[in-house]
């Protein structure tokens, strides 16, 4: 994707390689972004693209509602308020 090729070139050598760097840089850039620059970015899409944006936001919403309902974590009825330190 052009967008993200030409965003790692203007940032590239401040990169320290951790996953927050790319966080802090697409939230700061989409922060400035009208509903028509959005609306512009998904156009500028491949099917494929878009496939694949629509597939990764789904998964990250399900993997957080699995967070949120503890799905995954072993408990027992009498443990539903302890929490966990490990």
């Amino acid at each position: 994707m052009e967008f993200v090729d030409d965003l790692y070139d203007l940032y590239k050598n401040k990169l320290t390689g951790d996953e927050e760097d790319a966080l802090i840089i697409i939230e700061g850039i989409i922060q400035t972004f009208s509903r028509k620059d959005v609306n512009q970015l998904i156009d500028n899409l491949s099917e494929k693209e878009r496939y694949d944006m629509l597939a990764l936001f789904l998964y990250e919403k399900f993997r957080q509602k699995m967070a949120e309902e503890g799905i995954g974590q072993t408990k027992n009825r009498d443990e539903e308020n302890a929490k966990y330190y490990h």
